[in-house]
């Protein structure tokens, strides 16, 4: 995969015949600042807020320290937080242990980044302004099901079971085991406004040109298998 990709176009690949109603998201992890793209100014209460504005059309990057009021999402980014704001970690990690959102045992086996990023660049995925590291989809479960065999014929994971809570681990998940489908979590839900009928698959970017060459097959293989059925149903059906 190469920055000289058309994003555009490549987009288009993915949107049109998935009908995806956000835009899909290039996340890219620098260990430098990117010339030429606006830093991101001001704050947002999680990691995954910024995916809202990615799929918005905004072209940013983030540093580390644009994370801190997500202590979940910091963890699975391998970002450390400043010692004044580890307190409000452990307050929200109390949080989600007492209410029985997730159980302390359950944390170290997170996916998390290996490395912890300097830099973090997000993008609509036709705006991006070099490879990604992962691309985002948010799709219905009928589109992410071809993305998923789409994955799995392209040889770039797919097989996983889909992820549970937090959202944000799909990233290094995906970069560590290939695509992978997130169910999405509710924090997430009210950060990014993705509806109760959507969730994610999460594409390793250097797969990602395979992955859309492969969803052409599967597209004609499940439309040719859908009229089958179909047909089987009128026939075979007596009830």
């Amino acid at each position: 995969m190469t920055p000289s990709l058309p994003w555009q176009s490549l987009e288009s690949r993915f949107v049109e015949p998935l009908r995806l109603v956000r835009r899909p998201i290039a996340v890219t992890f620098l260990d430098a600042p990117p010339a030429g793209i606006e830093r991101f100014a001001g704050t947002e209460p999680s990691g995954c807020s910024f995916w809202r504005l990615a799929a918005e059309g905004r072209v940013f990057y983030t540093v580390p320290s644009d994370h801190f009021n997500c202590a979940v999402g910091s963890y699975t980014f391998n970002i450390p937080l400043s010692p004044e704001r580890e307190k409000e970690t452990e307050q929200t990690l109390q949080l989600m242990f007492g209410v029985g959102y997730i159980l302390p045992e359950e944390v170290p086996g997170l996916p998390r980044l290996a490395k912890t990023p300097n830099v973090v660049v997000f993008a609509p995925l036709g705006a991006a302004p070099l490879a990604p590291s992962v691309v985002l989809f948010s799709a219905r479960p009928g589109a992410a099901m071809l993305l998923n065999e789409a994955a799995i014929r392209a040889g770039s994971g797919g097989a996983l079971p889909p992820l549970g809570r937090p959202s944000c681990m799909a990233l290094p998940a995906a970069l560590e085991k290939g695509t992978v489908s997130s169910l999405g979590c509710i924090g997430n839900r009210v950060y990014t406004g993705v509806g109760e009928d959507e969730m994610y698959v999460a594409v390793p970017g250097a797969d990602l040109d395979k992955v859309a060459g492969a969803l052409s097959i599967i597209l004609c293989a499940n439309h040719t298998l859908e009229n089958y059925a179909r047909d089987r149903l009128a026939q075979l059906s007596t009830v």
